[in-house]
Formats: structure tokens, C-alpha cells, sequence
């Protein structure tokens, strides 16, 4: 079984503890009664999609977040382009209780960035404020993908698709999506290249908005994503292990936008 089944296979779990105490029916209506979805700026400058992350499985715990709308309040003080926020409990120690604490901080749009796998998780997100929902190639087949793109897109929400190879961003452009993201890291050790993303980058549908994701350490690799095409990238470790992720936040920006604007040029 790979890292990615693991994880899964747990959300799935989970997830029917939650549907037991809140069925379909009333979390579809919670998601109706919520303030409508946010519409993601897809076409802006270079950007950072800041992320809430207490832990990961390939590095375990990385710091204490004691109130992750503070923490969210410094990224949106510092220019994210969005706010990420994990809510799968067993790997990442995140919660939907983490996502109603942004939701109520920030004006900006947040991702619910989670495993999705069944249909109550898009109301759920929806009923808890989220306006952009993550899909994984690698987790669905091509029906599921293309039913749940779908069905974010009826809610409101815009769907980040992530991919890992070319077959992956063949599918996520042949479905339409305008937000697709490349993962550099391998779902089935963890490891990250970051190599991985300008081969990919330069395959990516015209007019889509790329998302850089994984191995961002510090400037050198937001550099060299949007050297390579990025037009957002998605930071979590480096922001809430750094000390200072509001001005982290904003010398990301900085970085990134130059360097777009030199490839661009």
C-alpha cells in the first residue's frame, strides 16, 4: 500500500464518524445556508497560497499553531494570494475546527486542502466556509475526478487540481481545469525534486493558472518556480517554521513576481 492509499483509506474512516453525527441531508443544507463561496482571482500577478500546517508524514510535527486564524491573519498582512489550510486529523493533525478559525479571520479565499474522496466532503467544505477544494489525480479515477470537478463547480468553489507527471496534467487539462497545481513531491516515498516542475510547467494547458507545490525552503526555490512558469506557489513548512511568516509571505511575493516578470519578458 503507497503513503497516498494509507492516508485515504484513514479519510475514509473518519470521515464516516463525521457523517454519522451530521448526515448528507443536513450538510448539504448547511452548505446552502452559507455565505456564498468566494471567486478565486486566477489571472492576478504572482501570488502565495499560505498554509496552516502542524505536521506532515514526511517530517512530522512542525510547529505549534495555537490559533490558526492569528497565524492566517499575518499571511493575508502579508499579501497571500490565499490561504491553505489541511484538515485531514491523522497525518497532518488538522481539523475543520482549523478551517471555521481562518474562515472567520481572513477576507481572502481558503483551501480546504484535504484528501477528497466522496461527495459529503465538498458540502462539508462548502458548509465550512472554503471556497477552493483540493483534487488529486493520483486518489481518483477519471470518473470520480471529473464528477467532483464538477460538483465543486455547482457549489461555488473552484477546484485546485494537482498533478505529479505528464499523464496526470494530460487528464487535469482535458477536464477544463483553469487552476492546476504540480506537486514535486512522490506520493509514494515522499520524496521532492523540485526539478520535476519545469518539464511539467511547460506541458500545462494555455491559460490555466499553475501552482508550484512542495519543496519551498526559502526564496531559491519560489524563484525558480516562477522562473519556470509558476503562477502561484504553495508554501506551508517553510512559513510556519520560519518565525516571521508575514514578512516571509511578502518576500515570496516579491521574488516570485520579479522572477515571472523576467520569464515572462
Amino acid at each position: 500500500m503507497t503513503v497516498l492509499n494509507d492516508i485515504v483509506a484513514g479519510v475514509r474512516e473518519d470521515l464516516q464518524g463525521r457523517r454519522s453525527a451530521v448526515p448528507l441531508p443536513e450538510i448539504v443544507a448547511a452548505a446552502q445556508a452559507a455565505a456564498p463561496a468566494r471567486v478565486v482571482d486566477l489571472h492576478s500577478d504572482f501570488g502565495v497560497i499560505a498554509e496552516v500546517k502542524r505536521k506532515s508524514p514526511s517530517r512530522g510535527d512542525l510547529a505549534h499553531i495555537p490559533d490558526p486564524g492569528t497565524l492566517a491573519g499575518l499571511y493575508a498582512a502579508g499579501g497571500a494570494h490565499a490561504i491553505s489550510v489541511l484538515t485531514e486529523s491523522r497525518r497532518f493533525s488538522g481539523s475543520l475546527d482549523d478551517l471555521d478559525a481562518v474562515r472567520a479571520a481572513v477576507d481572502i479565499a481558503v483551501l480546504r486542502k484535504d484528501f477528497m474522496v466522496d461527495e459529503y466532503q465538498f458540502h462539508e467544505a462548502r458548509a465550512h466556509g472554503a471556497d477552493i477544494v483540493l483534487l488529486i489525480v493520483a486518489a481518483l479515477d477519471p470518473a470520480q475526478l471529473s464528477e467532483f470537478h464538477a460538483l465543486a463547480t455547482e457549489l461555488g468553489m473552484t477546484a485546485l487540481v494537482e498533478t505529479h507527471n505528464r499523464d496526470e496534467l494530460e487528464i487535469a487539462a482535458d477536464l477544463g481545469a483553469e487552476l492546476i497545481g504540480v506537486n514535486t513531491r512522490n506520493l509514494k516515498d515522499l520524496s521532492v525534486d523540485t526539478d520535476r516542475f519545469a518539464p511539467l510547467a511547460e506541458l500545462a494547458p494555455t491559460g490555466c493558472t499553475l501552482v508550484a507545490e512542495s519543496g519551498v525552503a526559502g526564496s531559491a526555490e519560489v524563484a525558480k518556480y516562477a522562473d519556470s512558469g509558476a503562477d502561484l506557489v504553495l508554501v506551508g513548512e517553510a512559513l510556519v517554521t520560519g518565525g516571521h511568516p508575514q514578512a516571509a509571505v511578502e518576500e515570496f511575493t516579491a521574488v516570485g513576481r520579479e522572477h515571472r516578470r523576467v520569464s515572462a519578458s
